[in-house]
């Protein structure tokens, strides 16, 4: 049965959101975390309450609060007072709320990703609570994406100006999520392992919610609680490999690491004694969205990358390049998705607005053209619902949007090349907005169509 332009929208945002609902953090961690009788079980760990004379909870990210919210809440609040529970979790400004026993702490604005004075404040109160620690405590660290930016502690002899400074010109550089955060790692207090360092007694198991493709648990949030096998050499050699020595701002960087290249200041990794547990990842989301597209009555196909993807101008013209080809020939009339590519920024002093979905579905559109655009429905959004320095999720485009765009004789090439998408699908009523979701996972993206031909194949992976 053919399908409207109005169904394709509809079900292109249903099925994104059944990604994002699977991999909301309450229910991830409620699905984890288990009190049975006398025992305290933690996905594959299991404690003697006990055992157990206090729990602290710490950590940081955009899942944070909900995360924070499903441990109370699968805790009990008989546990919660016998086990004296306390917590302080550093989350962006427009996830605070308030919880029972848990703290959670604005570290820096909403759509702001970057680290501030209040964030410095939090990770201080982090590493302090957890250097508290007696023999008999249980720390219960969660950790999610954006971590890296809401857990700043500087390391000594290096400003919060100048990490900053880093995040931007690495961003703007193009570095991936792995580039990055190995720099971080080795300009922090935290990062890197250093807050597991910390402990001097007890226990830690940290819940982690992986916005990193492939999960490597020392990338995500820049791994506060997993040994760090990267170096201070390789962390210089990725600022010289984009030019940070040209960059007066960053002298002192450059400098610092050179110093840390024949030092071993860092106390030991407490290995026997911290667990580290991932709850979701992109590949939940997009299995999640895959059952809904087979419920809508679609034939689908996914993916989830678990490696770095490349510039989000060319995932979004591939993306395009198969939604014509499944709206033309036989086979499935659905695709999913999930990655996470990157953006290199324009001139500062040409640079609209937006963030790497945004960008993604302006290209597809670029590579569709306005006429192309029949039959096919292309969404893209971040799992977290937010795009870039931007508050919304994503964006997406359709035959409606497209003929606005015409009407409107909008330059799609000019609002790519000066990364001014959230502009240009603002004006077309493009733009996804929901509002913090309190998870993180990377991104999701969907292509339906309205097939030519009759589908007749079995959902795959491609």
């Amino acid at each position: 049965m053919p399908r409207s332009a109005t169904q394709l929208r509809a079900d292109a945002l249903a099925i994104w959101q059944a990604g994002v609902e699977a991999v909301r953090s309450d229910r991830l961690v409620r699905e984890h975390v288990i009190v049975e009788g006398g025992e305290l079980h933690i996905a594959e760990v299991t404690m003697l309450l006990d055992d157990i004379d206090r729990i602290v909870v710490v950590g940081g990210g955009k899942a944070g609060a909900g995360m924070a919210a499903g441990l109370e809440q699968a805790l009990g609040s008989k546990l919660l007072k016998e086990k004296r529970v306390s917590g302080w979790l550093n989350v962006p400004a427009d996830c605070v709320r308030e919880l029972g026993a848990i703290h959670l702490h604005p570290a820096r604005p909403a759509g702001v990703n970057e680290p501030t004075p209040a964030g410095v404040a939090g990770a201080e109160t982090i590493l302090e609570m957890v250097s508290s620690l007696t023999p008999r405590d249980l720390c219960l660290c969660l950790i999610s994406g954006g971590g890296s930016a809401l857990l700043p502690a500087p390391a000594v002899g290096i400003s919060l100006a100048e990490k900053l400074a880093v995040t931007r010109f690495l961003s703007s550089a193009g570095a991936n999520i792995q580039e990055l955060n190995t720099v971080r790692k080795h300009l922090s207090r935290i990062k890197g392992g250093r807050l597991a360092a910390a402990l001097s007694h007890g226990t830690i198991i940290s819940l982690i919610i992986s916005d990193v493709l492939g999960d490597p648990l020392d990338l995500i949030a820049s791994g506060p609680t997993v040994p760090d096998h990267s170096t201070p050499a390789e962390a210089l050699a990725i600022l010289l490999k984009h030019g940070a020595q040209q960059e007066p701002s960053l002298e002192n960087v450059v400098a610092f690491l050179q110093t840390r290249l024949s030092s071993q200041a860092d106390k030991p990794f407490p290995a026997d004694r911290v667990t580290n547990i991932i709850l979701g990842n992109n590949a939940l989301a997009v299995d999640a969205a895959g059952i809904e597209a087979e419920r809508r009555g679609y034939s689908h196909a996914m993916h989830s990358s678990n490696q770095m993807e490349g510039a989000a101008e060319e995932v979004g013209r591939h993306q395009a390049r198969l939604a014509r080809s499944m709206r033309e020939e036989a086979g499935p009339d659905c695709l999913i998705t999930g990655g996470e590519p990157v953006v290199k920024l324009a001139p500062a002093e040409i640079r609209g607005k937006g963030g790497r979905n945004q960008q993604l579905v302006l290209a597809a559109l670029d590579e569709l053209g306005t006429e192309g655009l029949t039959g096919i429905a292309i969404l893209s959004g971040g799992t977290d619902g937010e795009d870039g320095p931007t508050e919304a999720a994503g964006a997406f485009v359709d035959e409606a949007i497209a003929k606005s765009a015409a009407a409107m004789n909008l330059d799609i090439a000019d609002a790519l090349r000066r990364n001014d998408a959230y502009s240009f699908f603002a004006a077309t009523d493009g733009l996804i907005r929901t509002g913090p979701t309190h998870t993180n996972v990377c991104d999701l993206r969907v292509v339906v169509v309205d097939r030519i031909a009759d589908p007749h194949s079995a959902p795959h992976s491609v």
